[in-house]
């Protein structure tokens, strides 16, 4: 014969646990006369044979056929008067519930204008309160039949990716502009899911948005972007790089910088004259088997190497391999560049 239950409480309810079920699986013996404890911050809701009879508030109750007046008609047509019944009590947790995190599990996929099908990742945190809880009770704890707060925050991420997902669609704003629009989408989530929670017998009390993570791919293909946008016209950027050369060889004691930098051009050229013929070269990448000073081009070259090769400064090649523009390879703090590579950076 099962235990019957005089005195009914959850005194060890955590501030981390949302629902206290008694008995913790099954129904309990209770008696008309038994009595319940409801602690500040709880709320207590009897609950049988599938629905909320009744929810009880902080301090000492009294079962009776008056407080339950819908327990005391299943009593008469079940028990022929008894004053036994079964039940379980739902000791409901009324602080809020601060810090829960949140986050897509799987990337959110949409389409972008500018990199077209693009699938990206996002995380945050809210915070919520059960503002009614037999509502809560009937429609998460009852009809879920999870009452652990680990299911129920289960429950609730689900429904905040899937509402994450529509807003993004719906927003139409491009990845590279969703970083500075989190506080607005935070807003628009917060404002589609409160009636969802409302629903559900909670209150949304705080969302927030953030990160929002783009694929490594198109990290890489923002990054080019940016560089290309520091850089702006590549052949005019070449073209200042070559002057910038020019000027600083002809500035050599002498005037013998500018036969050391390769220009070829007599000493009494002017320095326009200079400058143009170093910028159009600069454009154009030696011809197969061209000499730089008196030694062979090789096929693969130091950074040093590539910098006179190309008639530029050593910075320069490194700004080129770090946006991507150049393909080289490092080995240990050096870096070995083909001449096809380079040829092929100049054409571009």
């Amino acid at each position: 014969m099962a235990r019957i239950i005089d005195v009914i409480e959850a005194p060890d309810q955590q501030r981390n646990q949302m629902v206290v079920r008694v008995p913790e699986v099954g129904a309990g013996d209770f008696r008309l006369g038994s009595a319940i404890i409801v602690r500040e911050s709880q709320a207590a809701v009897f609950y049988r044979d599938g629905k909320a009879l009744d929810v009880f508030g902080p301090g000492r109750h009294q079962i009776t056929t008056a407080n339950l007046p819908l327990l005391s008609s299943l009593l008469r047509l079940a028990t022929g008067g008894n004053d036994l019944f079964t039940a379980e009590v739902y000791f409901v947790n009324m602080i809020e519930f601060t810090d829960w995190k949140w986050g897509t599990q799987e990337p959110v996929t949409l389409r972008d204008p500018d990199f077209g099908v693009v699938r990206v990742r996002a995380f945050g945190n809210y915070s919520v309160q059960i503002s009614d809880p037999q509502l809560f009770v009937t429609k998460i704890v009852g009809t879920g039949g999870g009452y652990q707060t680990s299911q129920i925050q289960d429950f609730l991420r689900g429904i905040i990716v899937a509402r994450f997902a529509d807003v993004l669609g719906e927003s139409k704003v491009p990845v590279l502009d969703l970083p500075s629009m989190q506080d607005e989408m935070a807003a628009a989530m917060r404002s589609k899911l409160s009636d969802e929670f409302d629903s559900f017998g909670l209150a949304l009390k705080t969302f927030f948005l953030q990160n929002i993570s783009l694929p490594e791919e198109v990290q890489k293909a923002i990054d080019q972007r940016a560089a290309m946008g520091a850089i702006g016209n590549m052949q005019q950027f070449m073209q200042y790089q070559a002057a910038q050369a020019v000027r600083d060889a002809a500035q050599q004691e002498g005037g013998g910088g500018l036969a050391g930098a390769g220009v070829g051009l007599g000493a009494g050229a002017g320095l326009g004259a200079v400058l143009g013929q170093t910028m159009a070269q600069s454009m154009q990448p030696p011809q197969p088997g061209q000499q730089s000073g008196a030694a062979a081009v090789p096929e693969v070259m130091t950074l040093s190497e590539a910098a006179a090769y190309m008639r530029v400064g050593e910075q320069d090649v490194l700004d080129a391999i770090n946006s991507g523009q150049l393909k080289a390879k490092k080995i240990g703090t050096s870096y070995r560049i083909s001449k096809q590579a380079i040829d092929e950076f100049l054409k571009s």
